[in-house]
């Protein structure tokens, strides 16, 4: 196994263990030495790679929201009409939310919480740039009301996260239809 390769498995499993311990247990209750020892390295591994417990978060944010952009956008092209565009972005983030539960459960966590800096987290708001760039297009042309993205982020997109805490429970299963549905209300409640 090359240098390289070893170095790219202990940084991702140190990823994947902080990813894991922060969705079991929280941010402050994902200590370094737990880390490492579900990544199976030593504690001062983590520091050739981290500079510190903050810095570890930060980067784990930055990648699984890079990886949350490009299932969001799959498919998307900014010249189609809005509702198209928006259907298409809306469906992927569903499927990402519902699908890929670690990574969206993390992510929810990281909307609720201090801990990721602030500059990260604008650099994170970057990724959701396309769907920005929808929303403004939508309200010039009169098809989206003229809401702030928080608000119209608030009706469309984050009542995926509570559904897939009510499907993580097994309180609410999610089928297509449901899905429909769901979409069809998030549509009527930001469009113009």
């Amino acid at each position: 196994m090359s240098k390289q390769k070893k170095i790219t498995d202990k940084k991702s499993a140190l990823l994947n263990a902080t990813l894991t311990l922060i969705n079991d247990h929280g941010f402050h209750d994902a200590p370094m030495s737990k880390i490492a020892k579900l990544a199976g390295v030593s504690p001062a591994t983590i520091y050739l790679y981290f500079e510190n417990k903050q810095d570890l978060v930060n980067t784990l944010y930055l990648e699984v929201k890079s990886s949350f952009s490009d299932c969001a956008f799959k498919g998307y092209h900014d010249t189609m009409p809005v509702k198209k565009g928006f259907e298409i972005i809306w469906y992927n983030i569903a499927d990402y939310k519902l699908n890929i539960v670690n990574e969206a459960t993390f992510l929810s966590q990281c909307d609720n919480t201090p801990m990721i800096d602030e500059e990260i987290r604008k650099e994170g708001l970057k990724h959701l740039q396309p769907l920005l760039d929808l929303w403004e297009r939508g309200k010039k042309e009169g098809i989206i009301k003229p809401l702030s993205n928080f608000v119209l982020y608030a009706y469309s997109i984050y009542p995926l996260t509570f559904l897939m805490a009510m499907q993580k429970i097994y309180l609410c299963g999610l089928s297509q239809k449901v899905r429909d549905e769901t979409f069809q209300v998030v549509w009527d409640a930001i469009k113009q």
